[in-house]
């Protein structure tokens, strides 16, 4: 019998048997794709995407560790404080909150008529913000900053900054808005 931490007779991970025997050609032609890349916190690049009322980290992207198909960094969200109305295009979101209790706002209209609905949240939480959903962040704390942690689908951060919030779907309304930041 093999363990879980060692590959079995045939040259697979025991829990990932469909997996070929070697690394694809892609990783074993480039440097950057054949080993671990570790990216210490005040190592963090805020060369990425930006949208007023928040300041984005990039820990991994293409730019810090050669990824291809994520990206993942911290957002931090001053006491008092709401971002602009945006949406992150073709990305799915994923957020965990590390720190403070930021709300997450979006307009609903399964009812028929648009509302806006605020999602509270605290430390270990996560949200999931399907492409294109326009939205805020919102830190209510009159002292504490707010700190989450994100990952996207695509290998950068795509952030379009929206002048207002509007239901996906909606006529009249773009997917990409005016201000299209990558």
């Amino acid at each position: 019998m093999t363990s879980p931490s060692q590959p079995s007779a045939a040259g697979h991970d025991a829990f990932h048997p469909h997996l070929p025997d070697g690394p694809p050609e892609a990783a074993a032609a480039s440097p950057l794709r054949a080993r671990l890349h570790h990216v210490r916190a005040g190592d963090l690049d805020d060369g990425t995407a930006q949208t007023g009322g928040m300041r984005r980290l990039a820990a991994i992207s293409g730019g810090t560790t050669g990824s291809e198909r994520i990206w993942m960094g911290q957002t931090h969200v001053a006491p008092d404080t709401a971002s602009a109305d945006h949406h992150h295009g073709e990305s799915e979101t994923a957020i965990h909150v590390v720190k403070g209790h930021p709300e997450f706002v979006f307009l609903d209209d399964s009812s028929g008529t648009p509302e806006e609905v605020r999602i509270r949240t605290a430390p270990g939480d996560y949200i999931f913000v399907p492409p294109y959903v326009p939205h805020r962040e919102e830190n209510p704390s009159p002292e504490d900053e707010a700190v989450v942690v994100i990952a996207r689908s695509t290998q950068e951060a795509i952030v379009v900054n929206l002048p207002e919030l509007y239901v996906l779907g909606q006529e009249g309304q773009e997917e990409d808005g005016p201000d299209t930041c990558r």
